[in-house]
């Protein structure tokens, strides 16, 4: 198969021709059909994140379909269109995987970073950790919403129901988060604290209304006092850099 290969940071990604992999028990062999290229990608590649496999395949934004399976992987048939996300991995075993935060596993592997990707024709993943697509969505149009779509509706979800949204940072997560909130009827506009020059603008550009705060503070800092001050009762983190940080975004209800 083709695929691209991440092997020293800081150089371009090269094509080479890879062996297919095979699935190993409880995983399947996809051929891909679409990869969204991700921010935490670029850190990769840029060596900003410290410890990926070399050599790598990058890519965790993935769209293909089943061509085969390992043993014991019977969650979806062969033929079937799924998505590939950014946690690829997680033991199952410690306090975090049994609670519901697998995506906090010390031992949790991550596609497209210790985990091969999707940036090549075909790719295996485990069977816990791909997820059905809808038929509504084309493959680049379902790309994104595994990790921008997924992490921000994710962080809604948990956080619970408010009156008043808090947004740290600005993204692909942001207008997709956006219009989740716009269906659940939310009763009021967000409040909106851009990270950068660049995102105060943002916000309009894409059509978005709410009151825009710039600061200079920390992120702990910011939330209390939204909470306290601003009656901002949902705070959720859009931005970051760790892969700890990257799988789940701060959410805080008071």
């Amino acid at each position: 198969m083709r695929a691209m290969l991440f092997e020293t940071p800081g150089r371009p990604l090269r094509l080479a021709d890879l062996p297919t992999p095979k699935p190993g028990a409880g995983q399947f062999l996809i051929r891909v059909f679409a990869c969204a290229v991700c921010r935490t990608d670029l850190h990769v590649v840029d060596g900003e994140l410290m410890q990926p496999k070399l050599p790598l395949i990058p890519g965790h934004e993935i769209v293909g379909t089943i061509e085969a399976k390992g043993d014991g992987a019977e969650r979806f048939e062969i033929g079937d269109r799924v998505g590939i996300p950014w946690l690829g991995w997680s033991c199952g075993e410690c306090v975090y995987c049994k609670s519901g935060k697998e995506n906090l596993c010390d031992r949790a592997g991550f596609t497209g970073y210790t985990i091969d990707g999707g940036y090549a024709e075909h790719t295996v993943a485990d069977q816990r950790f791909c997820f059905p697509i809808p038929s509504l969505y084309s493959d680049a149009q379902a790309a994104p919403l595994l990790c921008a779509g997924l992490i921000g509706y994710r962080s809604l979800v948990k956080a619970g129901n408010g009156k008043r949204l808090g947004i740290y940072g600005f993204g692909r997560r942001l207008t997709l988060l956006f219009k989740s909130r716009v269906t659940r009827n939310a009763r009021s506009m967000p409040l909106l604290v851009p990270v950068t020059r660049r995102q105060r603008n943002l916000p309009w550009l894409l059509g978005l209304s709410g009151l825009v705060v710039r600061t200079n503070c920390r992120l702990r800092s910011l939330m209390r006092r939204l909470s306290l001050r601003l009656r901002v009762s949902l705070c959720l983190k859009l931005s970051g850099r760790s892969a700890k940080v990257v799988s789940l975004s701060v959410a805080v209800s008071t």
